[in-house]
């Protein structure tokens, strides 16, 4: 069995996605260990008080130094043995130093179809601002391997979500998430995990 960590900053949808999908047993090689937090007050932090997870807060701003943080969120992984690392929703960017010692046992969540709406700047709601701007008519989710490009891992997963008349940024992240995130997200976890398992 995998150990997971899920790192987040928000509300925790995804997060949420993945509790009901271990609970379901479509996550079935893995268990969620770990929830950090890059800020107090994250409702993921209730999410995962809820479903008996550990969490921990590990905020850049609490650290005198980018290697301080680092060092404590390694520290953390590595109490809890973790296997695979999930971004879901996380918006600190990760340093070399954290890839390089999980690599290829880090993943993200991003909402668009990579290389579309992506990189440096495309998070959140810009990402389907970005999308409206443009006039696409098809956008969706990717699950990507974190390398130290933004957004520029391997990707493992993709959904697409059709855009329809009338849509606001809002309206268009609901229906990626619904129709994408919280598909594929929980799938690639299973796929990762099955993988590491295989791999020992």
């Amino acid at each position: 069995m995998v150990n997971i960590a899920v790192l987040v900053s928000g509300s925790g949808t995804n997060l949420q996605a993945l509790i009901d999908s271990q609970n379901s047993g479509l996550i079935r090689d893995g268990r969620i260990r770990l929830v950090v937090s890059s800020r107090q007050g994250a409702y993921a932090l209730e999410r995962a008080r809820a479903a008996g997870i550990d969490a921990a807060v590990i905020a850049k701003k609490d650290y005198a130094s980018p290697e301080e943080f680092d060092r404590a969120l390694l520290d953390w992984l590595a109490q809890y043995q973790i296997g695979l690392v999930v971004l879901a929703g996380y918006l600190n960017i990760l340093s070399p130093a954290v890839i390089s010692a999980y690599r290829d046992r880090i993943i993200n969540i991003h909402p668009s179809l990579i290389p579309s709406f992506c990189g440096d700047g495309f998070y959140g709601l810009k990402v389907h601002e970005a999308a409206l701007a443009y006039g696409v008519k098809v956008t969706g989710a990717t699950v990507h391997l974190v390398n130290e490009i933004t957004d520029g891992g391997r990707i493992l997963l993709q959904k697409a979500v059709e855009v329809q008349e009338g849509d606001t940024p809002e309206v268009l992240q609901r229906r990626v998430m619904e129709q994408a995130e919280w598909v594929i997200l929980p799938r690639a976890v299973q796929m990762c995990c099955e993988k590491l398992e295989q791999d020992k």
